[in-house]
């Protein structure tokens, strides 16, 4: 289901602007950007040496809101390419004064221009589209495109943690890992099942839950040569 526009989004922005990080000029070719990097400093930006964590595809931030409020010691980084529902997320994490939360605008495939390897702990992948169809594989966040990205960035033993409702995805993105030589922990078929403590319900997780759908996750540790 597509978003609808929300009425003044630049404007709902801009009274945003301290918890968006700046953006430089995309090159046309993502693949260029990791030349021509923009790094953030990440000790500045928060004013601390903090462990970072990044969300992509944060949607209206209920889960990023969440964390941080139970981890301040923790900096986060939500990324959101779409910007009526950036705004959402943002003014939530305004709302509730936290101070160790930023956000970034754009397209994930841009993230190797802002961060320097093995700086980021974790990486959340919560819920990410699916992308069923097999022309449109390349899109997926878990796919030969991407993983190689958070590799660079993740610390050794740095961790994704993935959730998602579709099960063919979910397989997919474990055939991926290991592919990569990520090591799977925690695997579950059915997270609310399982015993696991500590979840943070997103959006889209109740949803499924209401439909009563299994809620499929994993870790995927980075282990690097």
């Amino acid at each position: 289901m597509r978003m609808r526009k929300k009425k003044h989004a630049a404007e709902r922005l801009a009274a945003c602007e301290n918890l968006i990080l700046p953006l430089s000029v995309h090159e046309a070719d993502y693949r260029k950007a990791e030349e021509n990097p923009t790094y953030y400093d990440i000790a500045e930006i928060f004013g601390n040496e903090n462990p970072l964590h990044l969300e992509i595809g944060c949607g209206k931030g209920q889960f990023i809101c969440e964390l941080a409020k139970r981890n301040p010691d923790i900096n986060y980084i939500a990324i959101e390419v779409c910007d009526d529902v950036a705004v959402l997320a943002c003014e939530r994490v305004k709302e509730a004064k936290l101070n160790n939360v930023r956000f970034m605008v754009c397209g994930a495939e841009y993230i190797l221009k802002y961060f320097k390897q093995s700086t980021i702990d974790r990486i959340y992948l919560n819920f990410s589209c699916p992308y069923p169809k097999a022309r449109y594989a390349k899109h997926r966040l878990t796919s030969p495109i991407f993983l190689p990205m958070y590799k660079k960035l993740l610390k050794n033993g740095g961790e994704i943690h993935q959730k998602t409702d579709n099960m063919h995805f979910f397989e997919y993105s474990i055939e991926r890992y290991s592919e990569l030589g990520f090591r799977m922990q925690n695997v579950s078929l059915d997270l609310h099942k399982s015993g696991f403590e500590g979840n943070i319900v997103t959006e889209y997780e109740q949803r499924f839950l209401d439909l009563g759908q299994p809620i499929y996750r994993l870790e995927a540790v980075n282990i690097k040569e």
